[in-house]
């Protein structure tokens, strides 16, 4: 065997030589799409920020969940308030898998970017309007209406935004750069988040908890308006990622002509075992997302009866951390795959959930920073790999429609009603390891998922040609697949060789 051939990872080879069987010949420089490097930086940086604003909303209504409680259901116990305020929380999850109906097959036809520039608008939208709604005191019951309405106008708009995200980058990144150019993504997510519950923090600190109730709470959410309007600009300025382009000149578009139903019938019919397949990782990685991000701020003040901005200190520093991990672990994934990675921390989630817990309710300074680095460390493993593994589950045809389904199904069914299911559990049991057996349980399901999910690290998307980011990278694939061409030919035996299809 030739050493170029020899040096590729088992899965890599096995994919090329399919995809050389079927086209019976080598590839050639019209085969392998050269990305330009200017057009991947800005749909990086563009899709990135997108996720950054969506994760600064959730931050900053993680750590006012409390005061949004006292603002707007004021007449209600305080533990009533929190459940409340993560019910409303958990709202804006229940309409999500319907933006996903919407928008995903709306990007399969007309294009990502035209869909993405519209999830940015709603999404500020949504986010500055619950800045300018009065409290309860003014406008009594009408109040929580309209914040319940504005997390829905949230809630649909992210429907279409995490999967048109992962979508667009995915389809824009060279093979064997995938993991770490997704990453970015989510790279967004974690600093969004740590911006906004810094903020919050620094408000909680500044101001008193009168003054939080009259005005303070209200800033972040009016800061989203500006950041809308950044993010906007930046969208309007893409292109069509190459892999869509690809298919708009192939005229591969019999999907696209049909109608929302009979595409979504499709997709849950032709493509049901990767569906689970997303579903199972999604759930694996919100399930442990939402339990840092937005439960484990609260559980710490309410449950651990910590004060406000110890509690906001301590989990900021795991998203922080978070923060500096998740590239870094994007670019490991292409290097030993996505499974490894994901498989590996599913299962130090099963055993160190409950050590993680225990570390977060002891007492004095570092045992929760070490519980804390715990679970944001396996939570950078779930997150790092995430937006470059789920849209390779699809055909570019139906990329963004099955990603809107699958993701927006379990992260609505599982994830945001983490905070809300938890609390209530906690309430009524008393125990306070009630997290760690939940996120046992998500560490089951996973890894259970991951015994089924194939490795697509350095592969290219399905339906796409190869995407590579030189021309030297270009030639060398071109050589490869020559060499690989010619060795499956001298040692395919005859009968094989000479065998028709039935």
């Amino acid at each position: 065997m030739p050493e170029t051939i020899a040096d590729m990872p088992r899965h890599v080879r096995e994919e090329l030589a399919r995809r050389l069987r079927r086209t019976k010949r080598a590839y050639r420089k019209q085969d392998v799409q050269v990305v330009e490097k200017p057009l991947l930086k800005r749909a990086v940086s563009a899709s990135a920020l997108g996720n950054c604003m969506e994760w600064f909303d959730f931050g900053v209504y993680s750590y006012l969940a409390a005061t949004i409680g006292k603002v707007f259901f004021p007449g209600a116990s305080p533990g009533a308030q929190l459940i409340s305020s993560f019910a409303t929380f958990a709202a804006a999850f229940v309409v999500r898998p319907l933006g996903g109906l919407v928008f995903g097959p709306l990007g399969d036809r007309v294009g990502r970017q035209k869909v993405l520039a519209t999830t940015m608008i709603m999404m500020a939208a949504g986010t500055f309007s619950i800045g300018l709604i009065p409290s309860y005191a003014t406008i009594g019951i009408a109040a929580p209406i309209l914040l319940l309405l504005a997390r829905m106008v949230q809630g649909f708009s992210t429907g279409g935004e995490y999967g048109g995200a992962t979508t667009f980058v995915a389809e824009y990144s060279p093979d064997r750069r995938r993991g770490f150019l997704s990453s970015w993504l989510d790279f967004g997510t974690f600093v969004g988040y740590a911006l906004g519950s810094a903020l919050v923090t620094v408000l909680n600190t500044v101001f008193t908890e009168d003054q939080m109730l009259s005005y303070g709470w209200r800033l972040p959410f009016l800061i989203a308006g500006p950041l809308g309007v950044i993010g906007l600009y930046m969208r309007l300025k893409l292109e069509e990622s190459p892999a869509f382009q690809q298919q708009l000149d192939e005229h591969e578009k019999s999907l696209a002509q049909d109608s929302v139903g009979s595409e979504f019938k499709t997709i849950v019919k032709e493509h049901w075992r990767p569906l689970l397949i997303c579903m199972g990782l999604v759930l694996l990685y919100n399930v442990t997302n939402y339990m840092v991000t937005g439960y484990l701020p609260t559980y710490q003040t309410e449950t651990l009866d910590r004060s406000q901005t110890s509690a906001d200190v301590l989990v900021l520093i795991g998203m922080v951390w978070i923060v500096l991990l998740i590239t870094f672990l994007g670019r490991l994934s292409d290097h030993i795959g996505r499974r490894p990675l994901y498989a590996g921390a599913a299962a130090a989630m099963i055993v160190l959930a409950i050590p993680a817990f225990l570390l977060i309710k002891a007492h004095g300074t570092w045992p929760p920073i070490f519980g804390v680095l715990i679970l944001s460390t396996l939570l950078a493993c779930f997150a790092a790999p995430s937006a470059a593994t789920l849209p390779a589950l699809f055909p570019t045809a139906v990329r963004y429609a099955a990603m809107g389904i699958g993701f927006n199904f379990a992260v609505a069914a599982f994830g945001g009603t983490t905070p809300l299911i938890t609390e209530t559990l906690v309430n009524a049991t008393g125990d306070k390891l009630i997290p760690a057996y939940y996120l046992m349980v998500a560490g089951v399901i996973g890894l259970i998922t991951v015994k089924f999910l194939p490795e697509s690290a350095q592969l290219p998307l399905n339906g796409s040609q190869p995407m590579v980011a030189s021309a030297e990278e270009q030639q060398e694939l071109i050589d490869t697949s020559q060499d690989l061409y010619q060795y499956a030919k001298q040692n395919t035996p005859p009968a094989a060789s000479n065998q028709q299809p039935q």
